[in-house]
């Protein structure tokens, strides 16, 4: 039967397709695509381990350039717009994620006595689907999804302050972040795409927690290696960022000493970003 013949036996175009792929000598259907999923656990190192490692010497850019070099050019690199709140700001850490969508309920008024409990409200009214705090570890950097939500200021000077003190390395978000006043004062490690001035009740709700989500155009997976300076965010796949960190090592190393060159020429006294010696020396494993 003709391809022709096909289409005019009334037939479904699946039907035709599936025809037309056992024809063709294939076996069997064309299975669909597996749903991304977290690294599998203990098929390598621990990433807490290997995070460390970034936080010494390395540059976004230079991390950058290990994830060009090992085939991951653009994929992991989150929206510019999503910046570190203050400069000088630099963590990488193992992702823990927060899937954070916008609500389709308002919460109600609440009188002069009940000012205070707003948040006790929206918890109530069950505006909180999971839990973050018995997933952080010391060293970890939250990653949290918002879904397109408007202007929600789910971070601010009291919770990003009370992160700190657990721990956490930095918070990166797609959404907002308020009382930046503080936060910046604070030297709390937050990056976001936005400064707000609204509280969470009756405008998101917290779906989920580690599981993968996209921040900024990403994915990100629970234990993906995040990164943040004043360059912007990037996300290190777990399964690459031991080859990545050998790689942007490299890079680092060169560029500090391409630059103390530049600085000895100019007159100018070295700093610690042309401090090649100690890059070369911290990394020397894998050189």
């Amino acid at each position: 039967m003709t391809e022709k013949n096909l289409w005019n036996d009334s037939s479904t175009r699946r039907d035709f397709l599936k025809t037309s792929t056992l024809a063709s000598g294939a076996a069997a259907p064309l299975r669909q695509p597996a749903p991304p999923a977290a690294p599998a656990a203990g098929s390598r190192k621990d990433p807490y381990e290997i995070a460390k490692r970034f936080n010494r010497f390395l540059r976004v850019t230079d991390v950058t350039d290990g994830l060009d070099a090992v085939g991951r050019a653009d994929l992991t690199l989150m929206d510019p717009a999503i910046r570190p709140l203050w400069m000088g700001m630099r963590f990488f850490g193992p992702a823990v994620t927060m899937r954070v969508i916008p609500t389709n309920r308002r919460m109600p008024p609440v009188s002069v006595a009940d000012a205070l409990k707003q948040h006790s409200i929206w918890s109530r009214m069950g505006g909180w689907h999971a839990e973050l705090n018995p997933h952080l570890k010391p060293g970890c950097v939250i990653a949290m999804s918002t879904g397109g939500a408007k202007e929600c200021g789910y971070w601010g000077s009291n919770n990003s302050l009370d992160m700190m003190s657990r721990g956490v390395a930095g918070i990166v978000t797609e959404g907002y972040c308020r009382d930046t006043d503080e936060v910046i004062m604070q030297k709390c490690n937050v990056a976001c795409c936005g400064i707000g001035r609204t509280i969470i009740p009756g405008r998101v709700e917290l779906m989920e927690v580690n599981t993968p989500v996209g921040i900024g155009g990403a994915m990100v997976r629970p234990g993906d290696i995040v990164g943040c300076d004043w360059d912007g965010c990037i996300v290190i796949p777990i399964e690459v960022a031991e080859e990545v960190l050998a790689i942007a090592a490299r890079i680092a190393i060169d560029d500090k000493k391409t630059r103390r060159r530049l600085y000895d020429r100019l007159g100018r006294k070295p700093d610690e970003t042309v401090d090649w010696e100690s890059a070369a020396e911290y990394f020397k494993d894998l050189l």
